[in-house]
């Protein structure tokens, strides 16, 4: 499934649920521009897969017809299979890791990223004995992360660790980067390939 598959499914979503969110809404809600969710719309409606009314003049109002629903529903199907294809490789590719690092003797990880990959790092690590000694996070620091609070990526150097995961799927090249300028020595950076 790729990403505008992921924004289609994702209108046609506020769509149903709200029949008039306006484009400003529907950018915010998707984290992208304007003008891109105007094309989506365009490219959306001119399928056939909502109609548009204007009552009152000023206000775009959104219908989802019976088309619309099947490509929501076809959308929504093929979602569920990616996701569950995703967590079932980044299991494997985790527990593989894991192994590994148990057998180097490391004993204390630090995750770097906090999204939907490190939900599923931490509880694959449950199955292991590693521990989790830090998160961090260049947009979630503050945040919780399971029992602990998420960090800014310069506080990793007061963390006693053995090994920094890179725990994000965007930006792991970057991410790696940042480690480095950091001081952690490349040894100790693993980057997963899900």
């Amino acid at each position: 499934m790729d990403t505008q598959d992921i924004r289609a499914l994702k209108i046609l979503e506020e769509i149903e649920k709200n029949e008039n969110p306006s484009q400003r809404e529907l950018a915010r809600k998707l984290n992208v521009s304007l003008g891109l969710v105007n094309s989506f719309l365009k490219r959306l409606s001119q399928k056939g897969y909502f109609k548009i009314t204007t009552i009152p003049r000023n206000r775009v109002n959104y219908i989802l017809t019976p088309k619309g629903f099947a490509e929501k529903t076809r959308l929504t199907y093929e979602f569920i299979q990616y996701s569950l294809y995703f967590y079932r490789r980044a299991r494997t590719d985790l527990k593989s890791l894991f192994r590994t690092l148990e057998m180097d003797k490391t004993y204390s990880v630090v995750f770097y990223g906090a999204g939907e990959l490190a939900e599923i790092a931490y509880l694959t690590l449950q199955e292991f004995n590693l521990r989790l000694v830090g998160v961090v996070d260049d947009y979630k620091a503050g945040q919780r992360f399971f029992k602990h609070i998420i960090l800014p990526p310069l506080r990793v150097k007061d963390l006693d660790f053995d090994t920094v995961i890179v725990t994000s799927i965007k930006s792991k090249d970057i991410i790696y980067g940042k480690a480095l300028t950091l001081n952690v020595p490349p040894h100790q950076i693993v980057c997963l390939d899900s």
